[in-house]
């Protein structure tokens, strides 16, 4: 029988997609308050990768990706969407969110990413929650699973989503 263990803790990623900026940095002033220190923050990119959230959030659409410092529990997942969910309610207009909070964890080996779709590739947390893992490391670069989101696969957000593995890799060999 195999001896149970608590995993590594991650790093926290947190990728953001919103229209006006000013919701945006109301909400990384947020972020900062309650997960500390940011480690990464990524320029602003685009976002029409689709327009499923133009409805809500209206258009054009930006992205940006944040992770920190402080490595976290895997078990803390859950809680962590529960919370951004929350936040994005925060942030509603006329009963539309104006910023969407998509939390994920990374590690060595690959991106889990939360959500609260379940689907035939995901896992129930709890709390309504399901994980996904997205992405997986391979020969030196992350690498997207079938089910990934197109963006996911892009070249763009893998060289983010890489440049964060670094850091990641940097506190775990340093013991910090």
């Amino acid at each position: 029988m195999g001896k149970t263990k608590a995993p590594p803790d991650a790093k926290l990623i947190i990728g953001l997609i919103y229209k006006h900026a000013a919701v945006k940095d109301k909400v990384l002033g947020i972020l900062r308050t309650h997960f500390g220190e940011m480690d990464f923050l990524s320029r602003e990119l685009d976002f029409n990768w689709t327009d499923y959230y133009y409805p809500e959030l209206g258009r054009p659409l930006k992205r940006l990706f944040v992770s920190f410092k402080q490595l976290i529990s895997q078990g803390k997942l859950s809680g962590i969407k529960v919370y951004t969910n929350k936040l994005e309610k925060r942030f509603l207009h006329k009963y539309k969110r104006r910023i969407n909070i998509d939390p994920g964890l990374l590690n060595l080996g690959k991106v889990v990413l939360a959500t609260t779709k379940d689907y035939n590739h995901r896992i129930y947390l709890g709390s309504g929650i399901f994980a996904e893992v997205t992405l997986f490391y391979k020969d030196g670069t992350y690498r997207p699973w079938p089910w990934a989101y197109p963006d996911y696969q892009s070249k763009e957000y893998i060289a983010i989503l890489n440049s964060i593995r670094k850091l990641y890799q940097e506190r775990v060999e340093n013991g910090a």
